[in-house]
């Protein structure tokens, strides 16, 4: 099995430091495509497509039903996930990096058996979070998405958008170890490994875990909140290739396809319209005036403060409640 050691991250975490211009801005910056795409808040839009294709690997969704409390703590679980990749993306060079150290160490301990025969495994099947080919699987999920919903709500993007934004992508990938050898070498190679992970016979499969915690992903975690819950899962469906969609049986019939077609054509008109504290992450909008030496406005403050707030809220108890990063797909 080939999983990434922590000499081997450290490699790949001390070249991206070599390669870092400005530590302030950290690993990506700016100027980057990876920035300008992943700034936008729309992209919580795709993050139960992201979420399930991830469940969709038996290696993912056994690791995070014996490893997460997904099924109690879902809001903890989104929250702490989102924390170590926005610090990843848009934290200084020292924040990513440390980041992605904590997130390795907490991966090292996710260890385990599938207890079922799903797709190409077996019942008694072992598996590990710092698998490199699990790893690719979720990071392209994120990717894959990204792309998916920036071009639903903006415009298509040109080839060598996709190839810039893919090529920085790597970047990210090597904060959790996966080597450059792994990854396909361009957003062609990258759309045909995607296309063959979503065809039948492939490692993606999804199996009873994956169903079971889809199940607890859609329900609405604030009661009163039925109707936008089921929304979302229209949207997240609609999203899901079809194969996917199917293992995990949601329902996309007449309706749901024109829900999701009048979502996305208001979505067009009204969220480019909204104010850049409002459109673009805390994170991002924190990590300019970051790298501008000026202080957040105080909207971009109270956002940020409400993030950080939800964050220390769903730290676990005890040992003096350090975050405890989840796998990376949880």
């Amino acid at each position: 099995m080939t999983t990434v050691s922590r000499g081997e991250l450290d490699v790949l975490l001390e070249r991206l430091r070599r390669e870092t211009v400005d530590p302030r801005a950290g690993v990506f910056g700016p100027q980057s495509m990876l920035w300008r795409i992943n700034r936008e808040s729309i992209a919580f839009l795709g993050g139960g497509r992201a979420a399930l294709l991830q469940l969709a690997h038996p290696f993912v969704a056994h690791a995070v039903d014996q490893h997460s409390h997904t099924k109690t703590d879902l809001s903890g679980r989104f929250v702490r996930t989102f924390d170590n990749v926005f610090a990843m993306v848009f934290g200084d060079l020292d924040t990513a990096l440390n980041s992605a150290k904590r997130v390795h160490t907490y991966h090292g301990t996710v260890t385990g058996t599938i207890t079922e025969d799903v797709g190409p495994y077996h019942r008694g099947d072992s598996y590990h979070a710092n698998f490199v080919p699990a790893l690719l699987w979720v990071q392209a999920t994120l990717l894959h998405t990204s792309v998916q919903v920036y071009e639903l709500v903006f415009r298509p993007l040109s080839l060598w958008e996709k190839d810039a934004y893919y090529n920085e992508s790597k970047k990210f990938g090597a904060l959790f170890g996966i080597p450059e050898a792994a990854n396909p070498p361009d957003w062609t190679a990258f759309e045909r490994y995607m296309a063959d992970m979503f065809a039948p016979g492939s490692p993606v499969a999804v199996g009873a875990p994956a169903r079971d915690m889809a199940h607890y992903l859609m329900q609405s975690p604030v009661p009163g909140l039925g109707p936008v819950a089921k929304w979302y899962e229209t949207m997240t469906a609609a999203l899901l290739p079809e194969r996917i969609r199917e293992e995990y049986g949601f329902k996309l019939g007449r309706v749901e396809r024109a829900t999701f077609r009048a979502s996305i054509e208001a979505l067009r008109r009204g969220y480019p319209m909204l104010p850049s504290a409002l459109r673009f992450l805390p994170a991002y909008n924190i990590a300019l005036r970051r790298i501008a030496a000026k202080r957040p406005t105080r909207f971009e403050l109270l956002v940020a403060r409400a993030w950080d707030g939800l964050v220390k809220e769903n730290r676990p108890k005890g040992r003096g409640s350090r975050l405890k990063p989840v796998p990376a797909a949880a």
